[in-house]
């Protein structure tokens, strides 16, 4: 996966969840075919249809974020996490070795997670507004929340983004509206 790819989420395949909860639609993973047990970091779109558990992944650090839909309640029976994600576009950052459950504070929504080894790597979440230059990281996504972008002269079109791993560039981020937004993750050694 050396390089940089191109992606829609309307071509994700969507993968269902064991406990039949949701589907997941991977965007990427690294190192490239790596398990849910092996690999240093991945990048998903979750739809959560339903309550329940949410996996432990330990040793990760994870990141979600609401994209579209009423969002969900994220807690913890000890009370340590109670949390509303039902603001879009902003970035919730929580361990991978919390047992969390999850209610639905409507129907079904859209989230976007990124999760990386502890010890090996961490992600830098954020939503631009404005025009930007996104520092070089080694392993990257961005995808256009909403409106169109410029990245480094080429179109992004809403729901549509890049991937990257091994290629540490910098990005020059334009927006062709005001209202446009793009999900910027930048992945770098821990």
């Amino acid at each position: 996966m050396n390089g940089v790819q191109r992606f829609s989420r309307t071509a994700l395949p969507a993968m269902p969840w064991k406990n039949g909860g949701g589907t997941t639609q991977e965007i990427a993973s690294w190192p490239q075919g790596a398990g849910l047990d092996s690999f240093g970091w991945r990048v998903s779109i979750a739809t959560i249809a339903a309550a329940g558990p949410f996996s432990v992944f330990a040793g990760v650090d994870r990141s979600i974020m609401l994209l579209e839909g009423d969002g969900v309640r994220l807690f913890t029976h000890d009370g340590r996490i109670d949390h509303r994600l039902d603001v879009p576009q902003q970035p919730f950052a929580f361990s991978g070795d919390d047992v969390i459950d999850c209610t639905l504070l409507g129907g079904a929504s859209n989230d976007f997670n990124v999760m990386t080894r502890r010890g090996q790597w961490r992600a830098d979440v954020r939503v631009l507004a404005r025009a930007s230059t996104i520092e070089p990281a080694p392993h990257g996504v961005l995808l256009a929340l909403r409106g169109e972008w410029r990245l480094n002269d080429e179109a992004c079109r809403e729901g549509a983004g890049m991937h990257w791993a091994d290629t540490a560039q910098a990005w020059q981020a334009a927006p062709a509206h005001e209202d446009a937004r793009l999900l910027v993750v930048r992945i770098v050694p821990a």
